[in-house]
């Protein structure tokens, strides 16, 4: 009896350690910052970043067992990181499927799921085991958390009002933080309309379509089928639309990326990419399309990692940066970096004041820095999000169950 006592005592100390240090190893090994030194930062530099509004489209921060009020010594995003960095706006997408055997050119949809020992190491609520609905709702309340947790003020982004303000507070010198809830792939509907009323009730204003498999609304770019929008894509995409919810179009196939463009006068997105002409990678879409999304009022996120521009050095991605402009124009170029989604980064973000110096060193004017370190995702979401009124009166007929679609 000894002996088994013992035994259990044992097995409880071994899933206890488990628990508090296997998931910061596996994210040691899977958000690596180089190691470097110190990037120049020239004064004109650090005086115009200072002065920026900067927004980022990407950062798979919610996905780790990490609290985002913490300094933290591995991954590439926190809120003291961000202060660091000038960040204004970042965007945080839950990740909730993720393929074994990930890569660019060809994955299948039935393939294991890497996301669900994840969520079982982190003992995440025992619904998010075998639900990518429960896994969104679940990062959405986490980013609520560290919210009102944060010592240092953090406001979420729901509407164009909230925006707005965000602005305001920034341009009068308070060090605000803005958190707009995105969603990484909608395979996290689970093939029901009515979930994403669900995701929006939860706080979400951006969904991109797909991840690195085909689902129910049509192909991914890296699935098997490479096919269009589905007629439940047709009807995803109305409804985001309806709602005030962007449309991302990163990790879909360039004929959901053309479908999309045929069915929607909207402006859309790619949150997180490189320009197939500058970086000719399996991961970018043809530069014409990027060419109609820019024609359609929509923006062109600029990834920092190496698959996606070829090189992710400050230096680098201002090489990017500027053959974005060249082909779509200054005002459809951001910043979207993929922080902690499983990249090797040259910079964490704390380190943005470096990028900007590289920008000016390349030649880009002080407007031309403005537009792309910030101020075209400002334009962007101020024509996509509802006011405070429309969202408020969505949220009020969702909960009576009167809401007209």
């Amino acid at each position: 009896m000894r002996g088994a006592l013992a035994g259990m005592a044992a097995a409880v100390v071994a899933v206890a350690c488990l628990r508090v240090y296997l998931p910061g190893m596996l994210e040691k090994d899977m958000n690596v910052v180089l190691e470097h030194d110190p990037w120049p930062v020239s004064t004109a530099g650090a005086e115009l970043h200072d002065d920026l509004f900067v927004a980022d489209l990407h950062s798979d921060s919610l996905l780790w067992d990490r609290d985002l009020n913490q300094h933290g010594d591995r991954g590439h995003v926190d809120f003291p990181r961000l202060r660091a960095g000038n960040v204004a706006l970042q965007v945080f997408p839950a990740v909730t499927k993720s393929p074994s055997g990930q890569n660019y050119e060809s994955n299948q949809s039935d393939a294991f799921d890497n996301i669900t020992p994840l969520v079982m190491t982190q003992a995440w609520p025992m619904a998010t085991w075998n639900s990518l609905t429960a896994r969104a709702l679940h990062q959405a309340d986490r980013l609520r958390g560290f919210i009102s947790e944060s010592a240092s003020p953090v406001m979420l982004i729901g509407s164009v009002d909230d925006l707005n303000e965000l602005k305001n507070r920034r341009d009068a010198g308070e060090p605000v933080i803005g958190a707009l809830l995105a969603i990484e792939g909608a395979h996290a509907l689970e093939g029901e309309l009515d979930n994403v009323e669900r995701l929006y009730a939860a706080g979400y204003r951006m969904i991109g379509l797909q991840h690195f498999f085909d689902n129910k609304l049509g192909g991914s770019l890296h699935g098997s089928s490479k096919q269009g929008l589905t007629l439940f894509g047709k009807q995803v995409v109305a409804r985001l639309l309806s709602l005030g919810i962007a449309v991302d179009l990163a990790h879909s196939s360039e004929q959901v990326v053309e479908d999309v463009l045929d069915l929607v006068d909207a402006p859309i997105l790619v949150s997180h990419t490189g320009t197939h002409g500058h970086c000719a990678s399996a991961r970018n879409i043809r530069d014409e399309l990027m060419q109609r999304i820019a024609a359609h009022g929509g923006v062109i996120g600029i990834g920092f990692w190496d698959d996606a521009i070829c090189d992710a050095s400050p230096e680098g991605i201002a090489r990017q940066v500027i053959a974005a402009i060249d082909l779509v124009g200054e005002d459809a170029v951001a910043l979207g970096s993929d922080y902690d989604g499983t990249i090797t980064a040259h910079f964490d973000v704390s380190e943005l004041p470096a990028l900007t110096t590289a920008l000016l060193n390349a030649g880009l004017t002080e407007t031309q820095i403005r537009k792309v370190m910030g101020e075209n995702v400002v334009s962007f979401l101020q024509r996509t999000l509802a006011s405070r009124e429309h969202e408020q009166r969505n949220l009020r007929d969702l909960v009576a169950g009167t809401f007209q679609r």
